[in-house]
C-alpha cells in the first residue's frame, strides 16, 4: 500500500463490500472514533466478533495466526484532535477567517494562525481516518513546510481522506464531532437568519459540508459544540480545538 498526499492535485465505518453490517458500541469518553466493519456483527458493549463467533478481534500473541490478519479487518477506530491559535484579524499572523467545518466565521473579530485555513473539524477528521487505516498524520501528508499547502482549503484534506478510505474498500458509519471553543458562538442568537426566536446553529451547516465531502448520509453526522468554561487558552478565547 502506497499513499500518496504530496502528489494531490465517533464514528463508525464499513467495508463497502461484504453483506451490510450492523452496530452497537459503547461510547469512549471525549474522543469520537472511526468504526469499520464489513460482515460483522456488533454485540453490546465493546466486545465485536465476526458473525458466527464470539470470539474477540483482538487476540493474544500466543494465538496469532498470520493466515487471519492478511486481510483488513472489519473493525478499525481512530482519533483526531486539532488546535489552532487565533489572533486579531490585523494580525500578520492570521491567514484568515476562523473556518469550522466548512464555515467561515467573517465577522467575528478574530482570525486563524494556521498554515491552511486551519479548519479544526476537517483536520480532527482526517486525522481519525487516517488514524483508523494506520496511515501517518494529517502534517505528514500535507506538511506546513510545503509552500502548496498555504492558505489552501482543507476541503483537499478531506477529499484526501475519504480517498484513501475509498481505496481500502471502507465507508463513514458514522462520525461525532466535539468543537471546544469559548468564541465564536456557534449558536447565536442574534444572528440575521435566526428564525422564530431560535438561535441559529451554525452546527447544522457543518454537518452539511462533513456529509457531502465524505459522501455519506447527512443523519451519518453529528457535530456538538461546547466552551471550555474560561480556562487556558481555548477558554481565553486564544484558540478553538475538536475531537473527533
Amino acid at each position: 500500500f502506497k499513499y500518496c498526499g504530496a502528489s494531490l492535485p465517533d464514528g463508525m465505518i464499513r467495508r463497502s463490500s461484504g453483506r451490510l453490517a450492523a452496530a452497537t458500541l459503547g461510547a469512549a469518553i471525549g474522543a469520537l472514533s472511526f468504526l469499520f466493519a464489513s460482515a460483522a456483527t456488533f454485540y453490546s458493549g465493546s466486545l465485536l466478533s465476526t458473525r458466527g463467533s464470539t470470539r474477540p478481534l483482538v487476540r493474544r500473541a500466543s494465538s496469532y495466526d498470520a493466515s487471519e490478519w492478511a486481510e483488513e479487518p472489519p473493525l478499525r477506530i481512530g482519533h483526531g484532535f486539532d488546535i489552532h491559535r487565533m489572533a486579531p484579524t490585523d494580525s500578520p499572523e492570521v491567514r484568515g477567517p476562523v473556518t469550522i467545518g466548512g464555515v467561515a466565521f467573517n465577522d467575528f473579530e478574530l482570525g486563524i494562525v494556521a498554515h491552511s485555513d486551519g479548519d479544526i473539524v476537517y483536520h480532527s477528521i482526517v486525522d481519525a481516518i487516517f488514524g483508523a487505516l494506520t496511515l501517518p498524520d494529517i502534517g505528514q501528508f500535507f506538511p506546513d513546510t510545503d509552500p502548496r499547502w498555504k492558505g489552501a482549503s482543507s476541503d483537499i484534506f478531506m477529499e484526501e481522506a475519504r480517498r484513501q478510505m475509498d481505496m481500502r474498500g471502507y465507508r463513514i458509519g458514522n462520525v461525532d464531532v466535539t468543537i471546544i471553543a469559548q468564541a465564536p458562538r456557534m449558536m447565536v442568537k442574534d444572528h440575521p437568519l435566526a428564525k422564530d426566536g431560535k438561535p441559529y446553529d451554525h452546527k447544522v451547516a457543518m454537518m452539511e459540508n462533513i456529509a457531502k465531502l465524505l459522501r455519506c448520509p447527512l443523519n451519518r453526522i453529528n457535530v456538538k459544540a461546547r466552551t471550555h468554561e474560561k480556562v487556558d487558552a481555548v477558554g481565553e478565547k486564544r484558540a478553538v480545538s475538536c475531537h473527533v
